[in-house]
């Protein structure tokens, strides 16, 4: 069977190197559980799904210990990976954590960050909007995703990144269905532009604030759909 080579850059030496086609599976597969192709309970079937995408079992098979590792699939014995489900209590639990975190991360960012780190989220935030604009979900979410990662980073604490991570990623599926519909869609994006004059401002408390509200209603927003 033939392996992907969608979205990869072109390769000079012609062959994709073994790293890029990791990347390109482990996107594939996290897109699939992200948006429910792959729903949480769901046995992942190395057979099918090698045929679906058109690789061999052993690159599938790092891709896919590559997302347990991310805690988006879990590596049950006799049954095989096994998309995560998580429970309502589960969620909540992680949203709360995740909140204390975020709000830190806020008050650092509009202390420790540069001009141009700043700037950068503006990028990210604009591009979103424009997603938003089109009503191109995926790549809004990404964007969602990659502006609360920043705005994290720019706390400039490791320790603080990369807790912030954890929980990120593991509630990359919930996040998703949080914008379903257009009132919940809409009032995601108000309060992401709440963050971006915040941080543009400088204004820690109001950064640290909106980003705190923000997580509350995203479980507002999920709590129905688990």
């Amino acid at each position: 069977m033939s392996e992907i080579v969608t979205d990869l850059p072109a390769s000079p030496s012609g062959p994709i190197q073994r790293t890029a086609l990791h990347d390109t599976l482990v996107t594939r597969l996290r897109d699939m559980i992200i948006e429910g192709e792959l729903p949480p309970g769901a046995r992942m079937h190395e057979s099918h799904l090698g045929e679906q995408l058109g690789v061999s079992r052993t690159p599938l098979r790092e891709a896919i210990k590559y997302l347990a590792s991310e805690g988006l699939v879990e590596l049950i014995p006799s049954r095989g990976a096994i998309v995560k489900r998580f429970s309502g209590k589960d969620v909540h639990d992680m949203l709360i954590v995740l909140k204390s975190l975020e709000e830190l991360a806020g008050g650092l960012a509009c202390v420790t960050a540069t001009d141009e780190e700043i700037a950068k989220v503006r990028r990210l935030h604009d591009e979103m909007q424009e997603c938003y604009n089109s009503r191109d979900r995926l790549r809004y979410y990404k964007l969602n995703q990659a502006i609360h990662t920043e705005i994290t980073q720019l706390a400039h604490n490791q320790a603080l990144s990369s807790m912030q991570a954890v929980l990120q990623s593991r509630l990359k599926r919930i996040r998703f269905i949080g914008h379903e519909g257009p009132e919940k869609w809409e009032a995601a994006m108000a309060e992401h532009q709440e963050m971006i004059v915040a941080l543009e401002a400088r204004d820690g408390k109001a950064l640290a604030k909106v980003l705190g509200r923000h997580l509350l209603n995203a479980w507002q927003r999920v709590k129905d759909a688990i």
